[in-house]
């Protein structure tokens, strides 16, 4: 393929199948088998177009080269289920913690830490919970754990976390943080080293000093609603994330109230542009553009956010299994994937349940391509599209 052709990964996490796809014909380029990737941790963009992900099913960190011959560059086993992932700024050290997986209680509290370069990988013990995680560059690069009830930003050497004897011994942080209790969601900024975490009250800002930590100004929402997501937009330089509000009840999902929300950086404005109401999961930022997909009874939608705000909205075709009024979003139904990158104009899109991908030009809001693929997609599936040189692993945390 092209050297600077878009492609796109599709995790079908449910049965089991990576599919390599080209962009915008949607033609498949290549596929693994028997790899049940982690949708919670997702997938996170390293330097020359890689990605890294967990496979869940095997206990595997997985390096994929899209652009290369061979899709699989690199194994290294990690502790599962995998609960987020992260990398520092130079994609060489990440770290992977552990969650519910198919549990309704959290009940790991492994942390696995892999240096690339060298193959290093170690196990360690920190706090049972679903913990975020941010990994800070430097000479001596920072793991931050983001952990709930009770709230903190733990922080620890990443050379005291590779260096520990076998047996998975307890890590103490070198330094905390405190956080209320309900944080979800994280983001980390290189340049200025600054750490970010949504909790209700809004993000909570906190510059690295040293091994430290010192807290900052917290970003008001602006808003009745919070966000349990954080991206970093690496072209705008801003925070992104959907507010959701109403009843938390998840049988009143189709009242729920989605707002778009968007912190400048540089200026400390917030953008807030409404959504409608529904389902809206995690969203993908193109060139020039920001997707959300919308799930509701009367009908889903593809949205599209241009550098002002404007909304663009175009329907996408229903599904079979999607939730319903009286049920919740998220047990036994369909859902959607939205992916794109910062190096092109083009939006993803799935269609749970049907196997399906829309291809999406975001300037026009033509539909270039719908592949379907071999695997139906069950829950939507999760997916990544990179372009070789798109800066998108500026934004060092899997999505």
């Amino acid at each position: 393929m092209p050297a600077a052709a878009p492609v796109l990964l599709v995790s079908d996490h449910v049965a089991g199948a990576v599919h390599l796809l080209t962009v915008p014909d949607g033609a498949v380029a290549g596929r693994l088998t028997g790899r049940h990737l982690s949708e919670h941790a997702g997938f996170l963009a390293l330097p020359g177009g890689r990605v890294a992900c967990v496979d869940d099913r095997r206990g595997e960190l997985l390096v994929l080269d899209p652009f290369a011959e061979q899709l699989v560059e690199r194994t290294v086993p990690v502790a599962v289920p995998a609960e987020h992932l992260a990398c520092d700024p130079s994609g060489r050290r990440l770290a992977v913690t552990t969650g519910l997986g198919k549990n309704s209680e959290p009940w790991s509290d492994l942390l696995t830490v892999v240096d690339l370069a060298t193959g290093e990988a170690a196990r360690v013990r920190t706090r049972a919970g679903e913990p975020g995680v941010t990994v800070l560059g430097g000479g001596d690069p920072l793991v931050v754990l983001r952990h709930r009830e009770p709230g903190a930003l733990a922080v620890h050497r990443f050379a005291d976390l590779l260096g520990a004897p076998p047996g998975c011994p307890r890590a103490v942080p070198h330094a905390v943080l405190a956080l209320p209790d309900d944080g979800h969601g994280d983001a980390y900024v290189p340049g200025p080293e600054l750490v970010f975490a949504a909790t209700s009250q809004g993000v909570h800002r906190a510059r690295r000093t040293g091994d430290a930590l010192t807290a900052e100004a917290v970003v008001p929402w602006g808003s009745s609603a919070r966000g349990w997501y954080l991206r970093f937009d690496t072209r705008r330089q801003a925070l992104w994330t959907t507010l959701r509000g109403g009843d938390p009840d998840p049988l009143r999902w189709p009242e729920w109230s989605n707002q778009a929300w968007r912190h400048e950086l540089g200026t400390g404005r917030t953008l807030l542009t409404e959504l409608g109401p529904g389902l809206v999961f995690r969203l993908a930022l193109a060139r020039r553009h920001t997707a959300f997909s919308r799930i509701h009874p009367d009908g889903d939608e593809l949205i599209l956010l241009d550098a002002d705000g404007a909304a663009r909205r175009f329907p996408l075709p229903g599904m079979d299994g999607a939730p319903r009024r009286g049920g919740t979003p998220w047990e036994g139904v369909q859902r959607r994937a939205v992916a794109a990158s910062p190096g092109s104009d083009w939006i993803a899109v799935t269609r749970g349940g049907h196997g399906e991908v829309h291809i999406v030009d975001a300037e026009t809001g033509q539909e270039a391509a719908r592949p379907r693929l071999s695997t139906p997609l069950h829950h939507g599936g999760h997916l990544v599209l990179r372009v070789r040189n798109d800066g998108a692993d500026g934004d060092p945390v899997g999505r």
